[in-house]
């Protein structure tokens, strides 16, 4: 499956899951008149602004940082692309910012990277969705879930990338601001079979990859999580969290 397949695949899964709580409390927060100028930041095919474009009640013009092409070409039929690397944001590229936002991204940056991304945001409100926690639930509970979990969130932090300890390293880059945290989990069941086959698979395939010793139970495990699945009697829930910053 391709990049885009697979963005497309869990774009309805993330609007479930981001958090709309955080979104109603930016559209009280932002200033009246508009036009609100928000940059989102990682956004891909522009998914973050198809979801919270119409929970905000302002006119808004939407600039989507991103350092890959193919995907800036889908999200330029509805907003303005900029190929940036945004971990290396100068402030004037924020220039006129109302708002930043970013989605399912921090847990892919290193320490070093989370901060080239954020300093440049001082001072503007920012929603960042869809981070990932490392906590990950299936019902029914198999004795091989804990241990490929374990594994799979060690992959996370491959190369320096910060994984599951995203959170609290943003929470500790934003000392001073006002930041609210809220979750945002993925519940999936048979209404989303695709996708909760796609990421299973590739969650049992980084576990491997990262302990090796998992891989002679894994093909069985995959085969009966898959069947559960198929027949609609498993349940995943994948943590996330929402943060709301405002300065």
């Amino acid at each position: 499956m391709s990049f885009v397949a697979w963005l497309e695949l869990r774009e309805p899964a993330d609007a479930a899951a981001r958090s709309e709580e955080l979104a109603e409390r930016l559209a009280g927060h932002l200033p009246p008149g508009g036009p609100l100028v928000i940059h989102d930041l990682g956004g891909g095919t522009g998914a973050m602004g198809r979801w919270l474009a119409p929970r905000l009640r302002e006119p808004q013009r939407w600039v989507v940082h991103d350092r890959d092409e193919a995907l800036l070409q889908i999200a330029a039929e509805r907003f303005e692309v900029r190929r940036s690397d945004i971990t290396r944001l100068a402030p004037d590229d924020l220039a006129g910012a109302s708002l930043v936002t970013a989605s399912a991204l921090l847990d892919m940056l290193t320490a070093d990277e989370l901060v080239g991304m954020l300093r440049p945001c001082a001072g503007l409100p920012m929603l960042i969705a869809m981070t990932v926690t490392g906590r990950v639930e299936l019902s029914p509970e198999d004795p091989l879930d804990a241990r490929l979990g374990a594994a799979f969130n060690v992959h996370q932090r491959r190369e320096g990338r910060l994984g599951p300890d995203a959170v609290a390293a943003a929470l500790d880059e934003l000392v001073g601001a006002e930041v609210k945290v809220r979750p945002s989990p993925w519940r999936l069941d048979a209404a989303n079979g695709e996708l909760m086959d796609m990421w299973l698979q590739g969650w049992v395939d980084a576990g491997c990859e990262q302990d090796p010793a998992l891989a002679a139970e894994a093909d069985a495990y995959r085969d009966r999580r898959l069947a559960q699945a198929a027949a609609g009697e498993l349940a995943v829930t994948v943590d996330h969290a929402d943060l709301l910053v405002l300065p």
